[in-house]
């Protein structure tokens, strides 16, 4: 019903739920990946599934297939992936290799490699016809419904597969230590990480595409730690970032046949990472800069009414501006009467502050003097009250 309101035919309702549950999966798990510090081994997965779809083809087609069975392209691009997971650990773990160089170096390989086999499956004549290149960058067209199910069943198993794990996973992301306490073995705990991440690229090579699917793992997550601190809710937004960024791209690409489907899934997925990254309340630029921008303003108020209290002219034009703006100090500079009031405030915070921060029992406390920070934030009644007495104190002495 949705898609005949919007002129959306059958496939592509299909096609759209497969990519964005392969996105829900995605920005799920790819949020752990995050966490875990561990993003960059998908571009190692992803890149490692060519040789494996290549090879693939070429065993069905000496089989007398015609090399296009979806399932036998995904289980070779598993195999194939799996392999340059298992290498990336043994060179990481059994030589002076850092993962990062291990992932360059089975990156490169692999990729290289099954450009060389999909090279050679272009001169044979069924390898003309095989749209095997449609494995680099996505492509929902000409999808039949049969592997719009088979993603669309995929991408729903590994968020499954995530949801149940998410617990360990989260234990094992921030400490993988306490999470041996608990009777968890955070070696495992990454393997089956990385095997969502595997499970993950292979399903969506057919609609993101290999050189792309690691930017699904990515973009989502990034996008959604800008809107939060706590890690389940991270997962949570990295995955509907990613259900969305497919579901849309899908639709796009269907109304633009002519346009490889995963660069225009990455697009959305870019623009939703560049709105969080300007308008996140807390973490986004214009956050940033609004906080900034009041900063500038209390330390300018701060110090021009500790200048009124001392009995010092403003030079400042923006202090000056300010005062004015607050009804602190009249044009020619003189301070009104609750101006007056402010700054003697002010110059006994100040002198409160001196105080604290020369006695040794109250370091602690102390420690938060920043020259903005007003002391009652920080000090009880009874504790300002001492600190008023020391003060009269060696006042009168």
């Amino acid at each position: 019903m949705m898609g005949q309101m919007f002129g959306l035919g059958y496939n592509v309702i299909l096609v759209a739920t497969g990519a964005g549950l392969l996105g829900l999966a995605a920005g799920g798990i790819g949020a752990f990946l995050f966490l875990r510090k561990r993003s960059l081994v998908s571009d190692a997965i992803s890149h490692a599934t060519l040789p494996g779809v290549a090879l693939a083809f070429l065993v069905m087609v000496a089989l007398g297939g015609d090399g296009r069975n979806l399932i036998g392209l995904m289980g070779g691009a598993a195999l194939s992936s799996l392999a340059g997971l298992v290498i990336v650990h043994w060179l990481d773990r059994r030589t002076r290799l850092g993962e990062d160089a291990a992932i360059g170096a089975v990156l490169s390989v692999f990729f290289g490699f099954g450009i060389v086999l999909l090279t050679v499956i272009q001169t044979i004549g069924a390898g003309r016809q095989a749209g095997l290149e449609s494995f680099l960058l996505g492509s929902t067209a000409g999808m039949l419904r049969s592997d719009a199910i088979i993603i669309a069943v995929g991408g729903a198993l590994a968020l499954a597969a995530c949801a149940l794990l998410r617990r360990p996973m989260t234990l094992v992301s921030f400490d993988p230590e306490y999470a041996a306490t608990q009777g968890m073995r955070p070696a495992r705990i990454d393997m089956a990480m990385m095997a969502l991440a595997l499970a993950v690229t292979v399903v969506g090579l057919k609609v993101v595409g290999l050189i792309l699917i690691v930017a699904l793992l990515i973009l989502s997550p990034v996008a959604a730690r800008f809107w939060t601190e706590r890690s389940e809710v991270v997962a949570l937004l990295a995955g509907l970032i990613g259900g969305v960024s497919g579901a849309a791209g899908a639709v796009i690409s269907s109304l633009a046949p002519d346009l490889p489907t995963g660069p225009i899934i990455v697009l959305v997925a870019a623009a939703i990472f560049a709105v969080s990254l300007v308008l996140a309340p807390q973490r986004g630029v214009l956050a940033g800069v609004i906080a900034q921008f009041q900063f500038r303003r209390r330390v300018h108020r701060r110090q021009g009414l500790l200048a009124v209290a001392q009995g010092q002219p403003i030079y400042e034009p923006y202090t000056q501006r300010l005062l004015r703006q607050e009804g602190l100090i009249r044009r020619d500079g003189v301070a009104t009467s609750d101006g007056q009031a402010a700054a003697e405030r002010a110059a006994l915070d100040e002198r409160r502050w001196h105080m604290l921060r020369g006695l040794p029992e109250a370091a602690p406390m102390a420690a938060r003097y920043d020259g903005l920070t007003p002391i009652e934030t920080v000090l009880t009644a009874d504790q300002i009250a001492d600190l008023d007495r020391r003060l009269t104190a060696e006042g009168a002495a």
